[in-house]
């Protein structure tokens, strides 16, 4: 759904036969049923949901949701890059709840032309899985019901950017986009995309990426809820991506079609964040109608209905839960992005907002003789043999000082540690890696500082851990 205002998304011979078949559909009363998230499977955690509940006419919740608005991110391509034609906005006819557990997203048409619709982003940006695991990003959603002419120019979607895109807004696709479900139309039909490398051309074969599509099954796409699912696979080499419509699979890739620096690029950063939208034009409905759209015939005012959005990860929980002071009985993953203000307890620190990549907050004010506990972080029975975290510092010119990492006591002999200077300010990011002595099974671990000044010399986002 984002890149260069170059950008043209033509799958035209893909669906040239749907149009034939569904040009004709008769539009369908829309379905309101809502259900909650599922259960989690087992050998999976929650990771991160919302399910839309909420009193009707009420926008989603603040503290899971960006809500963009505009025709573009400041600085970034006109028309979202995309050429699509909608002003999104905040207003409550075109994003709003249902009061019956959905979200609806929904296109309007002013009496002077103009279409709005709105489009939403997760604030948390660090969706990814852990080395050895496997991410399941899933949504149950209607596509607008609306088919035929008067659909032309509806482009729904559900899908995902790399962190890096916040604030840069022009290093897409290098930065990697997974489209989980996209429709345009009208057309009974999912697509599933991969956008990485560079544009044009390179290994997703951009603009128009590497994809597939299928119908819904059983029901129509825009007649009923259906069940849209992205998984990330880091538990089999080489790594893989796979996408689902009501469980069933019908588009995968392998970290084995790529070359190592594109899918470093893709892969490599703190993770992605989660979009919703319907957009209205651009390059995609264009291209498969063969013509501008919106045109005179497509009628305003059919929603699309998003009854959840999960994200699940094999394995154990990847983040304890809020308020970040208390105790996350269920642990940590040691190979998740463990937020630093997610700790068990501290002494000596402060969190403050950081304007780092994904938002949030950071642990800052630290200084030599600080400390940070994480309770029962699980290493698995395969040896960690790094550590990496995300720091910044604006310490005084000859400030400087140890991260360290111990276990089971802020005075163990620490099993690994970096140096850190000025990186230049409190919130110039850098990930700085360190070795560690190779560490299985579940501990106590504590960040420790070190410095040979009194002043304050370092502030901590997140760290991980990792095989090598």
């Amino acid at each position: 759904m984002t890149s260069p205002p170059s950008r043209t998304r033509r799958r035209v011979a893909a669906v040239a036969a749907a149009l034939a078949v569904l040009g004709g559909l008769l539009v369908q009363t829309a379905t309101t049923a809502a259900a909650s998230v599922p259960a989690t499977p087992s050998g999976w955690s929650l990771v991160w949901a919302d399910d839309f509940n909420g009193s009707s006419g009420s926008l989603p919740s603040s503290n899971n949701w960006i809500i963009d608005t505009g025709h573009g991110y400041p600085g970034g391509p006109a028309n979202w890059g995309t050429g699509e034609i909608q002003n999104y906005t905040s207003n409550p006819a075109n994003l709003s709840l249902d009061g019956s557990g959905n979200l609806r997203i929904t296109p309007l048409r002013a009496s002077n032309g103009e279409w709005t619709s709105a489009r939403i982003e997760t604030r948390r940006a660090d969706f990814k899985p852990a080395d050895g695991r496997i991410l399941r990003i899933e949504g149950r959603i209607q596509m607008p019901n609306v088919t035929g002419d008067a659909a032309l120019g509806y482009w729904p979607a559900f899908w995902a950017l790399g962190s890096p895109y916040r604030g840069n807004y022009w290093n897409w696709p290098a930065i990697g986009e997974f489209d989980i479900m996209e429709n345009v139309n009208g057309l009974n039909s999912v697509w599933a995309v991969l956008h990485c490398g560079v544009n044009p051309g390179g290994p997703c074969n951009e603009t128009q990426g590497l994809g597939a599509s299928r119908a819904c099954p059983g029901s129509t796409c825009q007649s009923s809820f259906h069940t849209y699912r992205f998984e990330w696979d880091r538990s089999v080499s080489p790594n893989q991506l796979r996408w689902y419509v009501d469980g069933q699979q019908f588009f995968s890739l392998s970290q084995s079609q790529f070359d190592a620096t594109t899918w470093s690029n893709m892969t490599g950063h703190a993770g992605y964040f989660l979009l919703l939208n319907v957009a209205m034009g651009g390059a995609f409905p264009n291209g498969v109608a063969g013509f501008g759209t919106p045109t005179a015939a497509t009628v305003p005012g059919r929603p699309m209905l998003v009854d959840y959005v999960a994200v699940w990860q094999s394995g154990t929980v990847t983040q304890p839960t809020d308020p970040p002071t208390d105790p996350p009985g269920d642990g940590f993953d040691a190979r998740s992005t463990i937020q630093a203000e997610r700790y068990s307890a501290q002494s000596g620190t402060i969190t403050e907002t950081t304007t780092d990549t994904g938002g949030g907050q950071n642990v800052g004010a630290i200084r030599n003789g600080d400390w940070l506990r994480f309770d029962n972080v699980d290493f698995g029975s395969t040896p960690a043999g790094q550590f990496k975290a995300r720091v910044a510092s604006g310490a005084a010119a000859g400030v400087s000082g140890l991260v360290q990492v111990r276990l089971g006591s802020p005075t163990a002999t620490p099993i690994g540690d970096f140096a850190l200077a000025n990186t230049g300010g409190w919130q110039s990011w850098r990930t700085i890696p360190a070795n560690i002595t190779p560490t299985t099974g579940k501990h106590t671990v504590y960040l420790t500082f070190s410095s040979g000044q009194p002043a304050d010399f370092v502030n901590v986002n997140w760290f991980t851990f990792s095989t090598n």
